[in-house]
């Protein structure tokens, strides 16, 4: 991923306005604001849960409930759903005992290594649940991105304090300045002919772990 200079990026757009003035081009409206920024289902409630996971589903994902302390049991109980009999990538700050015979990631490794995995587990950043998305920003616990986008399965753990109803709200949760991956179900494309095809940019099976619970 190329990283532009802020500073640089300043220059090139005020440039960009200097000119269009210049040519007489009238300034951009400002963007509306109008619309929704909250819900109306309160963060972790049961009714936002029960969206959440309606939207999963009807995305073709997997979806397992777990008190805080049965999360390696259901991270278990998914990987042996999906099949998995190879080895499982965790990510380096993924909580201890989550999943204990993970291998943790090396930065090393190059995508043909990460394929030889067949399975990940990752935790997550937030989720909405009106769209169904998930959202990782890289941090300890979830990992660089392409440790979610070359394994075939991927296993995410959701606490339902990280959920929330609306885009404006998931937006609203996440740092600007991390790289962040939005997923909505596994893997999937179409083509003309509506086709669907999984697998194409990411696992064809997620397994979402929803944590309920003190």
């Amino acid at each position: 991923m190329t990283t532009v200079d802020s500073g640089a990026r300043a220059d090139v757009l005020s440039r960009i306005r200097v000119a269009n003035a210049a040519a007489g081009h009238p300034a951009p409206a400002p963007a509306p604001r109008d619309y929704a920024r909250t819900g109306t289902l309160a963060s972790g409630s049961a009714e936002l849960m029960e969206l959440l996971r309606d939207r999963l589903v009807d995305y073709k994902a997997t979806v397992l409930d777990a008190a805080p302390d049965e999360v390696p049991a259901a991270i278990a109980t998914g990987l042996e759903s999906a099949g998995v009999t190879g080895r499982v990538l965790v990510p380096p700050g993924l909580p201890d005992g989550w999943c204990p015979d993970g291998v943790p990631d090396d930065p090393d490794y190059s995508a043909n290594d990460l394929d030889g995995f067949a399975a990940v587990v990752t935790a997550s950043a937030a989720a909405c649940a009106v769209t169904g998305t998930i959202a990782l920003d890289g941090t300890a616990d979830q990992g660089r991105r392409a440790i979610t986008l070359v394994p075939d399965v991927h296993v995410c753990v959701v606490r339902a304090d990280q959920v929330v109803e609306t885009v404006p709200e998931l937006i609203g949760r996440l740092e600007p300045d991390r790289p962040t991956t939005f997923i909505s179900g596994p893997s999937a494309t179409s083509d003309i002919e509506l086709q669907r095809v999984e697998g194409v940019h990411g696992p064809r099976t997620l397994i979402v772990v929803l944590v309920t619970g003190a």
